[in-house]
C-alpha cells in the first residue's frame, strides 16, 4: 500500500473499541488514539461536562473536529471512534478515505454487562434509561450508519479480548494484502 492506512474501530459503547484498539496498535507497532480522549484533551473537560455544558450537539461538533484531526495523521494509527461518531456523514467520509473500518458488534445484553462491569458510570447516553433498553435503542438507531461506514464487521459476543483482536488484525491484514 502506498500510503498509511489507519485501522478504525467503530461500534456501540462496550463493544471493545478501546481495549481491542490498544492491543491492535501494540501488535502492529503503531500508535493508538481514542477520539473521546482527543475531545477531552482539547476541551479540558470530561465527556459528561461537555454534555452538561454544550449538549450532545456540542459534543458531536467537537467529535467531528477530533475525527478530522486524527485521520489527518501521516503516521498509521489504530483509531477507536466514539460510539456515535459514524452517525455523522462527514465523519464516515473522513474515515472511509483513509482507513480500514471495522465494526465491532455485540448483542445489547452483552454490551450492557460489559459497560456495567467496566465500572464507568459517567456515560451520558446511558442516563436516559435502563442500560440494555438504551443500548438496544442506540443499536437500532445507528445500525445503518455503522453498516455504511464499515468495511467489515466482527461479532464479539462470547469472545475474549485476544480472539477479537486476532479477528480484527486478520481482517485488516487481508484487506492490506489486496
Amino acid at each position: 500500500m502506498s500510503a498509511p492506512r489507519h485501522l478504525v474501530l467503530i461500534g456501540l459503547m462496550g463493544a471493545g473499541k478501546t481495549s481491542v484498539g490498544q492491543r491492535c496498535a501494540t501488535a502492529l507497532g503503531c500508535g493508538f488514539v481514542d477520539t473521546d480522549d482527543v475531545i477531552c484533551a482539547t476541551s479540558g473537560m470530561n465527556i459528561p461536562e461537555i454534555f452538561d455544558l454544550e449538549g450532545e450537539a456540542g459534543f458531536r461538533l467537537r467529535e467531528r473536529t477530533a475525527v478530522a484531526e486524527v485521520v489527518a495523521s501521516p503516521e498509521t494509527l489504530v483509531i477507536a471512534c466514539g460510539g456515535g461518531a459514524v452517525v455523522d456523514a462527514d465523519n464516515r467520509r473522513a474515515l472511509a478515505g483513509v482507513g480500514f473500518v471495522v465494526w465491532l458488534t455485540a448483542d445489547p445484553i452483552e454490551l450492557a454487562a460489559r459497560v456495567t462491569a467496566d465500572g464507568v458510570t459517567t456515560r451520558p447516553l446511558l442516563s436516559a434509561g435502563p442500560t440494555t433498553a438504551t443500548l438496544t435503542r442506540l443499536a437500532d438507531a445507528r445500525r445503518d450508519a455503522y453498516a455504511a461506514a464499515a468495511d467489515v464487521s466482527v461479532a464479539t459476543d462470547g469472545l475474549d479480548l485476544g480472539a477479537v483482536t486476532d479477528a480484527v488484525l486478520t481482517a485488516y491484514e487481508q484487506a492490506d494484502s489486496r
